[in-house]
This record gives C-alpha cells, sequence and structure tokens, in this order.
C-alpha cells in the first residue's frame, strides 16, 4: 500500500511539474502574441541524432580567429531534447599542413581538439524579429562558446555580424558590428561579468538569450536583462554605398570555439566540453 502512495504521489509531482512547464510556456508564448509577435520557425532539437539537416549545415576545417579547434559535423549531435555542441581534445592529422608554412591553419602537424559550428546559411534566414535561445554555457578557461548572425549578402564586416550570445575570458558579451571606415570592424559593445551574476552556479543553469531587431533597433538581452541596444542608424556600413548590413536577412551560428585571438589559454579546462542548447525560436510581428 505504501508503495502505491508513494507511486500516486510521484505521478502527481511529475504531473505538477508538466503542468507548470506548459503554463510557463504559454504564458512565454501569449506574452509574445500580445506584443503582436508570432511563431515564424524554431527548432526544439527533439529528435537524437544529427540536427535537421533542413535547417542546420557546418562550417569545416580551422576557420576563424586562429581558434585552436577543427570544426567537424560530428561533434554536434541531438539528444535528450537538446543540441550539444561538444568540444573534445583530440589528436587528428592537420590534412592542411606544410611545413614551414607561417599560416595558422597550416603550420601546425596535428589538430588537437575538435568542435562544431552549425549554420543556418542557405537554409534558413530572417530579416527583423525577436531571436530566442535557451542555453547552458560552460565558462571553464579559454572556452569561446557563441549564438550570432550574419547577413547573407556581402563579406564580413560589412555584411553585419550580431552577438546574441558571446562568453569568453569571464564575461558575456553583447555586440553588433558593421564595416568602419578604415575597412576594419566597428564594433558596438557591451559586456557582462560572469562574476556578478553568480559565476559556476550562474553557469550550470540553463538561461534564455534573446535579440529584438527591427527597422530601428536591435536590442540583445539575457534573462529579460538588457545587454545591448545599438540603433540601426549607428549600424550603417561607412563605405559611402547605400547598402545596409542589418536590412537584410541574416542566419543563425552556433559553435564552441576555443583559445585563439580572444579565448584565452585553456588551462586545466576538462573535456570533452559542452554548450547544450534547449532551443532556438524566431518571431516576427
Amino acid at each position: 500500500m505504501q508503495n502505491k502512495i508513494k507511486l500516486f504521489v510521484l505521478l502527481l509531482s511529475v504531473a505538477s511539474i508538466s503542468s507548470c512547464t506548459i503554463n510557463k510556456e504559454q504564458n512565454f508564448s501569449n506574452a509574445y502574441v500580445k506584443e503582436g509577435y508570432k511563431l515564424v520557425w524554431s527548432d526544439e532539437f527533439n529528435k537524437d541524432g544529427a540536427p535537421d539537416p533542413a535547417n542546420w549545415d557546418y562550417e569545416k576545417g580551422f576557420v576563424r580567429n586562429e581558434e585552436l579547434q577543427w570544426y567537424q559535423p560530428e561533434n554536434a549531435f541531438c539528444k535528450d531534447g537538446k543540441l550539444i555542441i561538444e568540444a573534445r581534445k583530440e589528436v587528428k592529422p592537420n590534412p592542411l599542413y606544410v611545413e614551414g608554412s607561417k599560416d595558422w591553419r597550416k603550420k601546425t602537424q596535428n589538430i588537437e581538439y575538435t568542435s562544431a559550428c552549425i549554420i543556418t546559411k542557405g537554409l534558413q534566414s530572417w530579416q527583423y524579429g525577436r531571436f530566442e535561445m535557451r542555453g547552458k554555457i560552460d565558462i571553464s578557461d579559454g572556452l569561446w562558446p557563441a549564438f550570432w548572425t550574419l547577413g547573407v549578402k556581402g563579406r564580413w564586416p560589412a555584411n553585419g555580424e550580431i552577438d546574441i550570445m558571446e562568453y569568453y575570458q569571464g564575461k558575456l558579451l553583447a555586440n553588433i558590428a558593421s564595416l568602419g571606415p578604415d575597412k576594419k570592424a566597428k564594433w558596438f559593445s557591451n559586456t557582462k561579468p560572469v562574476a556578478g551574476l553568480g559565476g559556476k552556479k550562474w553557469a550550470a543553469e540553463f538561461h534564455v538569450w534573446r535579440m529584438d531587431w527591427d527597422e530601428k533597433a536591435i536590442s540583445l538581452f539575457v534573462d529579460g536583462m538588457l545587454l545591448n541596444k545599438t540603433n540601426l542608424s549607428d549600424l550603417k556600413n561607412d563605405d559611402g554605398l547605400d547598402f545596409h548590413p542589418f536590412k537584410q536577412k541574416h542566419y543563425i551560428l552556433f559553435d564552441l570555439a576555443m583559445g585563439g585571438m580572444n579565448g584565452g589559454p585553456l588551462n586545466n579546462t576538462k573535456f570533452p566540453n559542452r554548450m547544450e542548447i534547449d532551443y532556438v525560436r524566431v518571431y516576427q510581428k
């Protein structure tokens, strides 16, 4: 009899938790509806295995910023309703290696770390809207996770970059970039030290990163806290042309980078390491 009572109580608890979760999602959706938003695209990562090929492609190899990782598709997978991007310490021969090369991509004989960068380029893109991700990041030394967008037309930085979530060296970053007068990126950036949010305790939990982007401004949030608001009028490219990088469609990228120009040394960071994404959603008015 006691076992039956315990089972009944357990089932009630599960039902209560499920009901609370559904209610929270409904309340969240209802709040967005009141603001005039409707859901136009999402990936909930509910099917185990490779990310949905209708939504995601991959960057491959050594890509940018002199980072340590070699990007490969097998480091991104869905499990238990989440997208996992896994950073691994593994030695593999570098197929780009050229003896005596000064090129950072070619000068090392071996790959020492692997990770993944998945992108919606050529598959899914949007102009304006509310972009939202619920995820969890590790804040160990040398890690550089990001949830960001790039414009579909133009070369970087003239195509425009929005870092909705970026982390390295103890701080969250909310960045927007376009082309400056020196032909380099001009940045509109704000940072938030993770220590002020709760440090490792904060990082052990899931958080919601959000961008609100319309024809007037781009606003970047974490857990409802505004980190950066920049007017589109300030984000024009300084090249004298009429093309505006944030008046075009953008595609989404998720990656877990390491080291490089900003990530810093890995020190005693443990591997494999993970960035976990519960969902990504795009709403538009």
